[in-house]
């Protein structure tokens, strides 16, 4: 039986495999700074940094994928996002936040990517 973990490790593959195959870049992933946060993927479109955000659901239970990202959430993303930019003199660049929400529920995989979702 596979743990959370495992299934969000398999989602972020999808997501980033989604995103190389729409002649994105990937930057980073899974980046961490100190015990601030974690960013899933730093990609690039274009001239643009993207940290991307991917949420997953194995049951409908508990609502959509996308629907899980609150405040808090929200908060952490942009706190990890301005170190990432500030440890590598990036302020520069422009840069946004996607989310890439992945459906897991009766064995079909549904991707959803939301541009400037946050």
């Amino acid at each position: 039986m596979r743990t959370t973990t495992d299934i969000g490790g398999w989602a972020e593959e999808i997501a980033a495999e989604y995103l190389i195959n729409n002649d994105w870049q990937i930057v980073e992933r899974n980046w961490r700074w100190k015990k601030l946060g974690e960013i899933d993927i730093i990609a690039t479109d274009a001239d643009t940094i993207v940290f991307v955000e991917v949420r997953h659901r194995t049951s409908t239970a508990y609502g959509t994928p996308e629907a899980s990202i609150g405040p808090a959430k929200v908060g952490k993303l942009r706190r990890t996002a301005t170190m990432y930019l500030t440890v590598g003199n990036l302020h520069k660049h422009p840069c946004r936040f996607d989310v890439i929400a992945v459906d897991l529920v009766g064995g079909e995989v549904v991707l959803r990517h939301y541009r400037n979702a946050i």
